[in-house]
């Protein structure tokens, strides 16, 4: 895939996620697009991140999610030194979680 495939491709995805109005209709969605192991691996990193986010080392994280430290090396660098988009949305359950 291209680059500018892929990012029309992903653009494409970004609008119709953007398009689902409720919890029901995006795990309903999530369910039908992605097969079990794929959307097990998003919440795998998911997780990798908020723990990474919480300070827990590699072998802490490992153990706890199953993760290997390539998949959780990677989480970090994303962190680190991606485009932002873990840390947006740690910030907004971070948020959440102090309002409750």
């Amino acid at each position: 895939m291209t680059d500018r495939h892929y990012i029309k491709a992903r653009d494409i995805l970004v609008d119709v996620l953007m398009k689902l109005e409720n919890p029901e209709e995006c795990a309903a969605f999530l369910d039908d697009i992605c097969t079990i192991r794929e959307l097990s691996d998003l919440a795998q990193r998911w997780e990798v991140a908020e723990m990474l986010n919480e300070g827990k080392n590699y072998q802490e994280i490992s153990i706890a999610t199953g993760a290997s430290t390539a998949t959780i090396s990677r989480v970090n660098k994303c962190l680190n030194y991606g485009s932002g988009g873990y840390r947006a949305v740690l910030e907004k359950t971070s948020k959440q979680g102090d309002a409750q």
